[in-house]
């Protein structure tokens, strides 16, 4: 009888989350090795965090038209442009938003600008720390001229304090950074697992709801690209976002990856300085400015990031090879679709490009995936190819099929705006879905249905 009080042991999934009776050397979900870690259930342990305490619930089911939608212009604006356009207008009561990145990123010097705009405005912030001192992030706040304001600076890791300082103090935002830091004293495990992080994540998201708190996370991303775990906490948040950039480079991109209450794949541009984040409102000149003109293997791109359009360029190197198997090596591009468009190229325009080495590499770290980047990679590939250049005034853009035909692509009326708007003069495009287009003055459309038209256009002087 005495048996039946010892506690249950179950092992758990360090990786994923999975868990089972019995130890396994490999986890059945994930495919990882030695990850499964014991876990003893208590028979004592209740509610998590004190959740109980928090005013507003548990709440009872209502009908569906007897609920009221708050104002869709209630959004709080941080002043900070691209934050707020990645955010989908500003930041919704209620909301739980994690922002994601590398170490060293800039993620708590965004978050720390961001949170002192709002401050200064009247609101009451609360700054929960888990890495840093309160020294630390003075100092931080003094080089970012953020010093100044009345923001509440909490250095804490434990959930349940955390939980109670906000029932307190009722403050408008919260702010935890990181969420590795945090850890339930009712979740035996270390703070930074996957339980602890899937416990205090649900702890937030109910303290979110419950007392319409906009909540801001930050979390690290390990070296696979994942935030502590495969998506461990991108379907607990309603908004994620990651925050993108070669630390040895000063611009940063903020993506939204996943957004409950606005359109996804938004982007905003940063530049790192001495004194912090900077908006870059003109992208496209950031991502074009060092381009050399008339260059071979060189084309403009005017690719869509959410509703924005933004000029990049786009460059490929055709050598020689002198290896048993040529290499086709991208930065910026998929490499299987380099070698899908180059097997088209070999074919329809009857290249010999087995024998050749090519490189890609979209200039300025950007990243291209949308298909209208298939023309201008086979135009870039063509030109570097025969020796000659594209126009230093020429964008192109389109699909590509495995057929050779050039299929249309979104928002062209976009693309043609802006190439015109940084003053391009020529645009090769897909013949369909052009007929209602308004061209802009001084631009010369060309409208190509095949690579062939494509090979004829690059040919003419």
């Amino acid at each position: 009888m005495a048996s039946g009080n010892k506690d249950k042991e179950i092992y758990v999934c360090e990786s994923c989350g999975h868990t089972t009776v019995k130890w396994l050397g490999r986890c059945p979900e994930c495919g990882s090795w030695d990850s499964l870690m014991a876990r003893k259930l208590r028979k004592s342990e209740g509610k998590q965090c004190a959740l109980a305490e928090i005013p507003g619930s548990p709440q009872e089911p209502v009908p569906l038209p007897s609920i009221c939608v708050e104002d869709k212009n209630a959004r709080l604006q941080t002043g900070i442009g691209e934050l707020d356009r990645v955010l989908g207008g500003g930041i919704v009561p209620g909301s739980l938003m994690l922002l994601g990145g590398e170490p060293g990123i800039g993620k708590s010097t965004l978050l720390l600008q961001a949170l002192s705009r709002l401050s200064e405005r009247g609101l009451e912030i609360l700054y929960v720390s888990g890495e840093e001192s309160p020294s630390q992030i003075k100092l931080r706040a003094d080089r970012l001229h953020a010093g100044h304001c009345s923001m509440l600076v909490m250095c804490e890791s434990s959930m349940e304090k955390v939980t109670g300082t906000v029932i307190e103090k009722r403050p408008h935002i919260l702010a935890v950074d990181s969420i590795q830091t945090l850890f339930d004293s009712g979740t035996s495990s270390l703070p930074g697992s996957i339980s602890q992080i899937r416990s205090v994540t649900s702890a937030l998201m109910q303290l979110a709801k419950t007392m319409t708190l906009p909540i801001f996370i930050v979390g690290h991303v390990t070296k696979d690209g994942t935030i502590a775990g495969p998506r461990a906490l991108e379907h607990l948040v309603d908004t994620v976002l990651y925050f993108e950039g070669d630390r040895t480079h000063s611009f940063r991109i903020l993506r939204t990856v996943k957004n409950r209450f606005g359109p996804t794949h938004e982007i905003g541009v940063f530049e790192m300085s001495d004194s912090g984040l900077l908006e870059v409102k003109n992208p496209s000149n950031i991502f074009m400015q060092q381009r050399q003109h008339e260059t071979p293997g060189s084309v403009i791109v005017p690719c869509m990031e959410g509703s924005r359009p933004i000029l990049v360029e786009i460059q490929a190197l055709v050598n020689q090879s002198y290896l048993a198997m040529p290499r086709r090596t991208t930065a910026g591009v998929d490499t299987n679709r380099l070698a899908l468009l180059t097997a088209v190229a070999e074919r329809h325009l009857e290249l010999t490009l087995y024998d050749r080495d090519i490189f890609v590499n979209v200039a300025g770290g950007f990243k291209l995936s949308e298909p209208a980047a298939d023309l201008p990679l086979i135009a870039a590939v063509l030109s570097s190819f025969v020796e000659r250049p594209v126009g230093s005034d020429t964008a192109v853009f389109g699909e590509v099929g495995l057929t050779g035909e050039i299929r249309p692509v979104s928002h062209t009326q976009h693309r043609l705006t802006e190439a015109a708007r940084l003053g391009l003069k020529r645009c090769i495009m897909p013949v369909a879905g052009g007929d209602k287009l308004s061209v802009p003055k001084g631009m010369k459309v060309i409208k190509a249905a095949t690579i062939h038209q494509l090979q004829e256009v690059l040919d003419q002087p």
